[in-house]
């Protein structure tokens, strides 16, 4: 047993203590054997255990949750302090430094009054620190582990500011009704291939046309997932009611139905 005091309050140094004593000789056998590669899944989990926190507006599990997350920071910083690479005050240190470097508005002598201007100078700083020279570096530093459709609406941003005209608001528009067709067709011939090829960049388009009017394509389509299932699932509630079977339903009969519901729940 490792002696370790029991306190009303903890800060940051006790768990990088805790996470140290856990890896040492004395402590857990699992905690010893874990590495980088063995806990990036949990990493990825605790991460979307925070979103779901913060999209359910409850400070009680947000606060939970990001306890979690800040447990894989500082055992994935125990790991690199272990081999000698770098602590987690490092860390710490370039994050500050990052930051103050970043915000030269708020630091130094910089003028921006606005977020436009703050999120312009962002950038300018990121591409500076970074050494990207070209939009292609810009565009391969957007990290690959994303979510597809976070990833690609960060890439058409970045694109974007070279301003070439196809990827323009109304090239888009013209370039979504474009495919929508060349997926009918090649779904009317059954051409696998290139209906694959033409729903991406169709999806692409999508998160283009998404950036242009300021909305997140990624939450969008959560949202909407979110709102398929709950009218679904007033939808099948209904129809077991009225006894018909969901399965005969026409698309309009089930849009009249789902608009029953939804103004069922309004009232």
């Amino acid at each position: 047993m490792i002696p370790y005091e029991r306190k009303e309050r903890y800060t940051i140094d006790d768990l990088v203590e805790i996470v140290r004593l856990l890896r040492s000789e004395e402590g857990c056998p699992w905690d010893k054997e874990q590495t980088h590669k063995s806990i990036r899944s949990g990493l990825i989990e605790e991460t979307y255990e925070v979103i779901e926190a913060i999209d359910q507006d409850d400070p009680v599990l947000l606060r939970e949750e990001l306890g979690d997350l800040l447990l894989q920071v500082v055992f994935h910083a125990q790991i690199e302090r272990e081999q000698e690479h770098f602590t987690l005050d490092d860390v710490c240190t370039d994050i500050c430094d990052k930051m103050i470097v970043r915000h030269p508005h708020v630091f130094s002598t910089v003028q921006a009054d606005t977020t436009e201007q703050v999120l312009q100078n962002w950038d300018t700083i990121k591409e500076a620190t970074k050494h990207q020279t070209t939009r292609t570096e810009t565009l391969e530093s957007v990290a690959k582990t994303l979510p597809a459709l976070m990833r690609a609406q960060k890439v058409y941003k970045r694109a974007s500011k070279a301003r070439m005209p196809f990827l323009e608001e109304d090239a888009l528009y013209d370039a979504l009704e474009r495919y929508t067709a060349r997926i009918k067709a090649a779904n009317a011939n059954g051409d696998i291939a290139a209906l694959g090829e033409a729903l991406g960049k169709l999806l692409f388009i999508c998160t283009g046309i998404a950036q242009t009017g300021g909305i997140q394509s990624e939450q969008t389509l959560t949202d909407e997932t979110n709102d398929f299932i709950r009218r679904f699932a007033a939808a099948e509630t209904l129809c077991c009611d009225v006894g018909v079977s969901m399965d005969t339903l026409s698309e309009a009969r089930w849009n009249n139905i789902t608009d029953i519901t939804s103004q069922t729940e309004g009232v």
